[in-house]
């Protein structure tokens, strides 16, 4: 590890200006996070051109992918939060240490995922009532990604241990050659330009497996040639119990966390896709465009990250607070500016992508009913739950995903959209509120209802979040608990 520089940089994160410290450490991930998502959407985009069952497959699949790729993502979490803390307290041999039993642990899961990924798909799928149309755009886009999982796995890891030494840079440098790999890829697979097979659906999951392997190979490179703050080598990555141990003790209610919640989606879709493929096309736009006008509030969470990890660990606990309120603030503003914007130009957007008179008339009752919750989720929840698993906290994290999805999500956007009493109540309100539903459709069950219910959630879960965060109770380093034993 190259003491000095990372000396340097948590220098800066413990004493330095926080406003300042937070946007330096910000802008390479707002980037990253930029970069992304416009990938995402052209991806979307030349999707949309073979039509709305096509555009919905990824988005489909997507949280099939995310509960099983969850048990990786919590014990990177826990990778992030073990080598920021000891970073922080200036113990870089155990930060090596860490790195390494990180990458040798996701090799074996990456791997077993892959192969569990492959084996449960075709059910998942049925449980998730897919309609035909979309089922075998669906299968055909899952089982290439599930094939191409190590690497994601691999890429993961290195950005996350970047992200712990400060090094929000050389992550996003990647990223770019990436995303630029996958946007060149994409039309060119999917369609057959210039000479490559026509596969459709197949085209833009193989652009994304190519793309993440050149990021993996590349990170690994970086990490066995000492080009970065973290140094691996053959020996660091032979299996160590003792760090396992610890990994799984703070990974493993992370991944359960995320496993849990990833799962719940595979329901939501469910009960999305009750209302017809018009309404989860809808659905599947609109996401995108709430994570690419959200991406900077979701940057600086994420540099918050890496600030509340090496302050706990330097045991700056008052700062460390300070640094999430601050980060509250900030990405609030961000993402009410986000929605107004969804809002104002929501007809246009939406028939950039699709242009379906249907979706973009569902379009209205996302926005109304969905996306007026969003700067709640963003602004407050993320950042609470971020620092949460920053300070190493995984199972206050653990609960409080669980409970937004699991205790408030699934639950009121099932009964709002399925229950006829309370489909009648919501009904009745929009009625008077927005003089904009026929009385007539009152008993009617809608999506509406559904969309409510997830507005909701993200209220509630906001409140509780925040009320957790300030009893302070996060606010002990789990770096000093791991020594005393």
């Amino acid at each position: 590890m190259r003491d000095g520089k990372i000396q340097r940089m948590r220098e800066q994160i413990l004493n330095g200006p926080i406003e300042r410290t937070l946007l330096t450490l910000a802008g390479p991930l707002i980037v990253n996070n930029l970069v992304q998502v416009v990938y995402n959407i052209t991806d979307t985009f030349w999707l949309g051109k073979l039509g709305r069952e096509a555009l919905s497959a990824p988005g489909t699949v997507w949280p099939i992918i995310g509960t099983l790729m969850a048990l990786g993502i919590g014990f990177t979490t826990a990778g992030f939060a073990f080598v920021g803390q000891y970073i922080g307290a200036e113990e870089y041999e155990k930060a090596n240490r860490s790195a390494g039993a990180l990458y040798s642990l996701m090799t074996f899961f990456s791997v077993a995922t892959a192969i569990i990924a492959l084996l449960v798909l075709p059910y998942a799928l049925r449980f998730m009532r897919v309609s035909e149309n979309v089922y075998p755009y669906s299968l055909t886009y899952a089982t290439i990604v599930f094939l191409g999982l190590p690497f994601s796995f691999a890429f993961m890891a290195f950005s996350a241990l970047m992200r712990a030494t400060g090094d929000t840079r050389t992550p996003v440098k990647i990223t770019l050659l990436t995303v630029a790999i996958n946007i060149v890829l994409d039309p060119l697979l999917i369609f057959g330009w210039l000479g490559f097979p026509e596969m459709g659906v197949a085209g833009a999951a193989l652009a994304t497996v190519v793309a993440n392997a050149v990021g993996a190979v590349i990170g690994l490179y970086l990490l066995f040639n000492d080009r970065v703050g973290i140094s691996l080598s053959l020996e660091s990555l032979k299996p160590d119990f003792e760090f396992y141990s610890r990994i799984f003790r703070v990974g493993l209610p992370s991944s359960i966390g995320q496993s849990a919640n990833s799962f719940g989606f595979v329901i939501l879709t469910r009960i999305i896709f009750g209302f017809g493929d018009v309404t989860y096309a809808a659905y599947t736009i609109t996401t995108r465009l709430v994570n690419f006008l959200t991406s900077i509030s979701r940057g600086i969470s994420m540099a918050m990250g890496t600030m509340v990890a090496q302050n706990v660990g330097a045991e700056n606990y008052g700062r460390a607070k300070k640094i999430a309120e601050r980060t509250m603030a900030v990405n609030f503003a961000i993402a009410t500016f986000a929605v107004l914007v969804i809002g104002i130009f929501r007809v246009e957007i939406f028939r950039f992508f699709l242009d379906d008179p249907a979706v973009i008339k569902e379009s209205d009752v996302v926005l109304k009913y969905f996306l007026i919750s969003v700067p709640f989720f963003n602004g407050v929840f993320i950042v609470v739950n971020r620092a949460f698993s920053s300070a190493g906290h995984t199972k206050k994290s653990m609960a409080l995903g669980i409970f937004r999805l699991w205790g408030l999500r699934i639950p009121l956007s099932y009964a709002f959209g399925y229950v006829p009493a309370l489909t009648f109540t919501l009904a009745l309100l929009g009625h008077r509120i927005f003089v904009r539903i026929p009385l007539a459709e009152l008993f009617n069950f809608t999506s509406r209802g559904v969309f409510f219910g997830m507005g909701m959630s993200n209220f509630i879960a906001a409140l509780v979040a925040l009320a957790w965060f300030l009893r302070g109770t996060w606010m002990r380093r789990i770096i000093g608990e791991e020594s005393k034993k």
